[in-house]
């Protein structure tokens, strides 16, 4: 069976087609897929569409036919013909695409539900679903966390960049009751001294000469006891919060969190958090922080999932096609569940879904991702 899927994409497609025409319309839950075949992005939609394969391995039901069409990249003539297409074969519900700025050119399909990727809105919002990770569910996993951990005092930080005030729409509704926004620049030098205003590291390096140049010269015991254990500091005195929300990815989240310990913000009296983490092993060796936390997707299904996924196709999976997995399976069991899907009204249910994210519901037309804190300690990744 492996031999069938590990060929070229051209082949799968022609499959799939092949298959949607060998049932009776009635008796099938037909699923468009829109995702880059092509371009500077098809990597990801060969990796998605394997991800759908794995999906429907596991559900078992040849009742479920896959219509996989190419959204194209910022092409909105691709999108639209490839939207007509799966509509023409009979398939009400498609999963993609994975750009929010598709939605307003999807909008116009009244008739068609898109089970998005994008974690820009978890709103449902008229005929489109998101399912990505939301920074919603990640703020509200990680002030859960602290206000568990008894913190008090909060910083709030991400860059000063394009989406800063979308962060700060998504903050909004923050529950912790002390909480203080910096918002830093995207350039590492200047990063520096930003972060130095921020934890009055000049007062509290300045605190630390008068201190020893005070016990300079004496010879009593604690006098000389307490010199020795400032020779091993670089600063003397706490930053004024306890707590830390860093809202960013990549390099430069690693930037801020450098600069924090730079400054001699300790991680011990500090809880240092984060987002947008899917278990990336470098942050073991660039970030000087021993201890960061973070929300995640549940890291058991995760791994069974990754090393499915590998074993099955002999590559590596792009991260975000678990999300794929998971839509597949919110569908089939809407489909079962109600004989059919009438409209986007059929997935707001009271039940919780456990998928391969993790638990995740919908309230008050938004999903609710329950998502599990993480940390990084002694190069592995360890629950909370």
């Amino acid at each position: 069976m492996i031999k069938k899927i590990i060929i070229p994409l051209t082949y799968i497609l022609l499959f799939f087609n092949t298959n949607l025409l060998s049932n009776e319309n009635n008796k099938e839950l037909k699923i468009g897929l829109l995702a880059p075949f092509s371009g500077e992005y098809k990597n990801l939609g060969k990796s998605l569409l394997f991800s759908i394969q794995l999906a429907l391995a596991e559900i078992g039901d040849s009742k479920i036919i896959i219509i996989p069409r190419d959204s194209g990249t910022n092409d909105k003539n691709q999108l639209n013909n490839s939207i007509k297409e799966i509509a023409d074969s009979g398939a009400r519900v498609i999963i993609g695409p994975m750009d929010s700025d598709d939605f307003d050119e999807i909008k116009k399909y009244k008739d068609l539900i898109f089970i998005s990727l994008s974690n820009k809105n978890p709103k449902i919002e008229e005929n489109i679903i998101s399912i990505g990770i939301s920074l919603e569910s990640q703020i509200d996993a990680i002030q859960k966390f602290i206000l568990k951990k008894n913190k008090k005092k909060t910083v709030i930080m991400f860059p000063n960049n394009q989406y800063s005030s979308f962060v700060e729409e998504k903050i909004k509704n923050i529950k912790l009751k002390n909480y203080k926004i910096f918002k830093y620049s995207s350039d590492p030098k200047v990063l520096t001294g930003e972060i130095q205003k921020l934890t009055n590291y000049t007062q509290r390096k300045n605190n630390l000469k008068s201190r020893k140049k005070m016990l300079e010269g004496k010879d009593d015991f604690a006098s000389v006891r307490e010199l020795e254990k400032l020779e091993q500091k670089y600063t003397l005195g706490k930053v004024n919060f306890d707590s830390v929300i860093v809202i960013d990815f990549g390099s430069s989240l690693k930037s801020a969190l450098t600069s924090l310990i730079f400054s001699d913000v300790n991680d011990e009296d500090v809880l240092f958090t984060t987002v947008n983490q899917w278990f990336d092993k470098s942050i073991f060796y660039e970030n000087s922080v021993k201890n960061l936390y973070y929300p995640s997707v549940n890291l058991k299904k995760f791994s069974s999932y990754n090393e499915n996924f590998i074993q099955t196709f002999k590559t590596q999976p792009n991260e975000i096609t678990i999300l794929a997995y998971d839509a597949l399976g919110l569908i089939y069991y809407i489909w079962s569940k109600n004989n059919g899907i009438n409209s986007i009204n059929d997935f707001l249910f009271k039940n919780k879904i456990e998928g391969k994210i993790g638990t995740f519901s919908f309230k008050d037309r938004k999903i609710i991702q329950e998502l599990e804190i993480y940390k990084t300690e002694n190069k592995k990744f360890i629950k909370f």
